[in-house]
């Protein structure tokens, strides 16, 4: 869901690492499922992009019922 929302932001990976102080390849690791970032991560994150954290990291079945 971060990569969803960040293009609905026109954000770049580089774009948001940059605004939440990490590297684009944290940002590309988060988006793969292959890093769980930090509470204090992603609540910046989620800050950025305007959303909860429940939109960004919740379990995408529960988003959809």
């Amino acid at each position: 869901m971060v990569r969803r929302y960040r293009r609905w932001n026109e954000l770049s990976q580089a774009g948001l690492a940059e605004r939440v102080s990490v590297s684009r390849q944290t940002i590309a690791n988060i988006e793969k499922g292959n890093y769980s970032p930090s509470v204090h991560l992603a609540l910046a994150i989620c800050r950025v992009l305007g959303r909860t954290v429940e939109e960004i990291f919740g379990d995408e079945q529960e988003q959809e019922q």
